[in-house]
């Protein structure tokens, strides 16, 4: 098993999108609500979030009610 990399990570839109299902226009909503992490600026025209934040964000969520998790 690797040993986790303790130096911060940073992800751009598109990783953020697939970590956590949700679309652009989800994301920057929640953000301007101040539901989710906003990004860090990195140059002009780019910008990233970190990577703990994000998970962080994934295990803050509910669990969703009435799902037995077994495959049906």
């Amino acid at each position: 098993m690797p040993i986790p990399d303790s130096r911060p990570r940073l992800l751009r839109l598109r990783d953020v999108m697939h970590q956590t299902g949700l679309g652009r226009t989800a994301i920057y909503d929640s953000i301007r609500r101040g539901d989710f992490p906003p990004p860090r600026k990195l140059t002009r025209h780019a910008s990233a979030w970190l990577e703990s934040e994000i998970h962080e964000w994934i295990e803050s969520r509910p669990v969703a009610k009435g799902l037995s998790g077994a495959a049906a």
